[in-house]
């Protein structure tokens, strides 16, 4: 079934890397002329170092313990193959690692950033050193709004999503399941997402991993859009490779890691900490398990093909001792924290965060908590951003008005990230001195030059007095975002792509599911 209009598609992407040489050989080039909307972020400001020198070379050594000592499980033959031919101690399952076999091996050759391309060139992104690329939520069966109650994701609710995606200049990624449409079969669910991500938005995006023929699929898929010879030396899709914490690399994780892997294509090594079930209790015991596990994971891809692009994910969260339910305050925050800082030292680029919460609906609740953990993930020195918008109830619901409440957030504390200007413009004296004592600045020449981009401006939030807010019909936050995406999806027009193209991905669709089973299960 043909379900979108087909386009002409961009010409390949060597300009992105023309110009990203560029700009490194000349950090202010272009500067003047810069984009209102960046591809991805710059971060000027520093990240916070939560841990002193001693306190990481403990946690550091504690991981290395655990790998010597405890080993992980790692349930998958090929890269128990690898890691035997490696020199790495196997018993059955169990690999135990030399002292800083890992560690050297991922230095070695895993590399400290590179480029995600994009079906757009403009678009492409940087992952690693001082970029961060938000990326919307990951993974939630339901979906809410003020106007759709509480319900299983369709496909349709997918899609939508990747258009809100690809409209909002503060997302620069359209991430991989944003919902799962449970309204189509499991085994060819991956088709159509992947068909989505690569007709509706021109950004990147993140391919299937729930097995090793969907992780082909989507390479597949990507080769027909992007050719095969950029696919072979350009890296124009990343997966999530989610660790069975604790300290199991399953087989499922492992088969997509190794088809990514070796085309050269990006994996996101992430262990799940739940304080309390999958890891320790406590900060600096969670954060040593997770590196060792996270080490293991990397050094696989790196046995897989060096080279191939990596990074160290975190995520984490707390738990509820009298109901078992999960949280995410302050032990989470110090996580994150520590785990950018775990990441810097190994040199690889560090995934972690979200605007997450554990409200069921958008009240204070889902505010502060969003904010403070989006927060915490900017000065932890995030590099790729997963879960950046739209999160209720610790990720089992995407929610259409927080994901545009939250672009808005995101938009603020980048500009936050953004650094200061001390420039001699900046610092305006002949302004100062133009005014005078007692003078106004509103109409000086200084200020009529920046007024339209002196501030953030959220498109969501609301500034108006309360006489002008009563007169415009009372709306809250959530009506407003309401109001907002059905603007959106009213003015949103698909980017171009070759009919050719898109033929060719719909006969690619067309047979694989023809041979697929078609099962809900």
């Amino acid at each position: 079934m043909i379900y979108f209009e087909r386009g002409k598609m961009a010409d390949p992407i060597e300009e992105t890397k023309m110009s990203e040489r560029r700009r490194r050989r000349n950090p202010t080039e272009g500067s003047q002329a810069a984009p209102a909307h960046p591809p991805y972020l710059t971060r000027a400001a520093p990240s916070y170092e939560i841990l002193n020198e001693e306190q990481l070379v403990s946690i550091e050594e504690a991981a290395e313990d655990i790998l010597q000592i405890v080993g992980v499980e790692v349930r998958h033959a090929p890269s128990l193959k690898l890691l035997k031919e490696a020199g790495c101690h196997v018993e059955g399952e169990r690999v135990k690692f030399d002292r800083g076999f890992c560690r050297q091996l991922i230095q070695r050759s895993a590399p400290s950033e590179f480029i995600q391309h994009a079906r757009d060139p403009a678009k492409s992104v940087r992952i690693g050193g001082n970029a961060m690329v938000m990326v919307p939520i990951y993974g939630p069966p339901f979906v809410a709004a003020t106007d759709i109650q509480r319900r299983y994701a369709t496909l349709a609710d997918f899609n939508n999503f990747v258009r809100l995606a690809h409209m909002s200049p503060e997302v620069h990624h359209t991430g991989g399941p944003i919902c799962e449409p449970t309204d189509i079969p499991v085994p060819t669910r991956h088709l159509d997402m992947n068909y989505g991500h690569l007709t509706l938005s021109d950004k990147c995006f993140m391919g299937a991993v729930t097995s090793k023929e969907r992780a082909e699929d989507t390479l597949r898929m990507c080769e027909i859009v992007f050719g095969k010879e950029s696919l072979d030396r350009n890296c124009v899709v990343s997966a999530l490779i989610n660790l069975n914490s604790p300290l199991v690399l399953d087989e499922t994780m492992l088969d997509a890691a190794h088809v990514y892997a070796s085309a050269g294509q990006a994996c996101v090594i992430t262990p799940f900490m739940i304080a309390g079930a999958s890891s320790p209790t406590t900060v600096a015991g969670l954060s040593a398990q997770s590196l060792a596990e996270s080490l293991a994971g990397m050094a696989i891809i790196q046995l897989v093909r060096p080279g191939a692009p990596v990074m160290h994910g975190f995520m984490m969260m707390g738990m509820s001792m009298r109901s078992g339910s999960p949280i995410r305050y302050d032990e989470t925050w110090k996580s994150l924290l520590i785990a950018g800082q775990l990441a810097r030292r190994l040199g690889v680029p560090f995934r972690c965060g979200g605007s997450s919460s554990n409200s069921k609906i958008l009240d204070a609740q889902a505010g502060w908590e969003a904010a403070l953990y989006m927060m915490f993930s900017m000065l932890a020195g995030v590099n790729f951003f997963i879960h950046a918008t739209g999160t209720l109830e610790a990720g089992l619901v995407a929610n259409f008005d927080k994901f545009l409440i939250d672009c808005d957030m995101l938009g603020a504390a980048s500009r936050m990230m953004s650094g200061v200007d001390t420039s001699t413009d900046s610092l305006a004296l002949n302004a100062i001195a133009g005014v005078g004592p007692a003078g106004n600045f509103l109409s000086c020449a200084h200020t009529m030059q920046r007024y339209k981009t002196a501030f953030y401006q959220p498109t969501n939030a609301d500034g108006d007095s309360f006489e002008q807010w009563a007169a415009a019909g009372k709306l809250d936050a959530a009506q407003r975002a309401t109001k907002r995406r059905q603007e959106m999806l009213a003015e949103y027009r698909q980017p171009a792509l070759d009919p050719a193209i898109d033929e060719a991905l719909i006969d690619f669709v067309n047979q694989r599911r023809a041979v697929l089973p078609d099962s809900f299960a």
